[in-house]
């Protein structure tokens, strides 16, 4: 398997987005998101998604050249309009704008409307932390999910991510989970990989426990913990789609299609400034020290490794190769 080097992840993908129809800086936000996950060994997020976002680009579902558009209706509340194009640099033009918001009022709210797939959650709540602030973030995707009891899909795997500044420019704590026991990526992996996967994963058409890939994408995935992680993936769902005016899970397309409507999804964040606390790092920190004192115990997300280079199927790395030769 080869060993490709960050940098080189970053350009390679940027040229083929460009190359099909991504506007430079859509292009760049975008690869350096790829570059990110790739890095950390999140697989699903990263050198997976690239042929279908060229696919999109080419086809219309996603729009490469359009400018977000960043508006404050409230003091503490920014929107800003994907209008059908990458959540990422979406977020990146509105940004700048919510954290001021939560610098000036404590708290603030970003919502993303009309976005393509924003891929991993975390990636973004990520950077509200490294500029300070406590990041929540929540997202919606295409249906996959039942109710308790139920065979009608009715959500997505509704993500939530968690990011905690440590006061020092890092990251204290983070958590980036899809709502379901497990993400649909992995189902489709399996399938494609010619795998079964774990029992209490995911359900057939018929409501049935399944460890065939291709019936738990029939069927639907199970929620983690049941009624408990049911209800905070319609959490999820009502800020995602409802305080963005974005579609419900129910309205969304296969996320990897290559033709068909755009995904229309929203993120929603809460973006909240600690320093409104007096001691709040400092109780992080004794958090942090308490839990610590078991060996391997700590804090979700911190110290995690970041790899450079980074081990790549040999055919992945050929296709985005292909792909950023046009």
């Amino acid at each position: 398997m080869p060993q490709i080097p960050l940098d080189e992840i970053e350009q390679t993908v940027r040229r083929a987005l460009h190359l099909h129809g991504a506007a430079p800086f859509a292009a760049a936000e975008v690869a350096r998101a790829v570059r990110k996950a790739e890095s950390i060994g999140n697989k699903i997020c990263g050198l997976y998604y690239v042929e279908s976002y060229c696919q999109q680009l080419r086809s219309g579902r996603v729009s490469g050249t359009v400018t977000p558009q960043v508006s404050t209706p409230r003091s503490g509340a920014v929107q800003v309009d994907a209008g059908f194009g990458f959540s990422q640099p979406a977020f990146a033009h509105a940004l700048p704008v919510a954290l001021d918001a939560a610098r000036r009022s404590g708290v603030a709210s970003l919502s993303v409307a009309h976005a393509h797939t924003c891929t991993s959650l975390g990636y973004f709540t990520e950077q509200i932390a490294l500029a300070g602030m406590i990041g929540i973030g929540f997202t919606n995707a295409s249906p996959i999910v039942a109710a308790p009891g139920g065979k009608t899909r009715a959500i997505g795997t509704n993500p939530i991510a968690f990011s905690v500044p440590d006061g020092a420019g890092g990251i204290a704590m983070q958590f980036d989970q899809s709502t379901t026991t497990v993400a649909l990526g992995k189902i489709t992996m399996a399938k494609a990989a010619g795998e079964q996967i774990p029992e209490g994963w995911a359900l057939d058409a018929q409501g049935n426990p399944t460890t065939d890939p291709e019936a738990a994408i029939a069927g639907s995935l199970v929620s983690v913990g049941g009624p408990k992680g049911w209800g905070f993936g319609l959490m999820a769902e009502v800020l995602a789609a409802a305080m963005t005016g974005s579609v419900l899970s129910r309205d969304v397309k296969p996320l990897k299609a290559a033709t068909g409507t755009p995904h229309d999804l929203g993120q929603y964040y809460l973006i909240i400034d600690p320093s409104v606390s007096h001691d709040f790092g400092e109780k992080v920190q004794e958090l942090a020290a308490h839990i610590g004192q078991d060996e391997a115990a700590r804090m979700p997300g911190r110290n995690k490794q970041v790899m450079d280079p980074v081990d790549v199927g040999a055919d992945t790395w050929a296709l985005i190769e292909t792909l950023a030769q046009g």
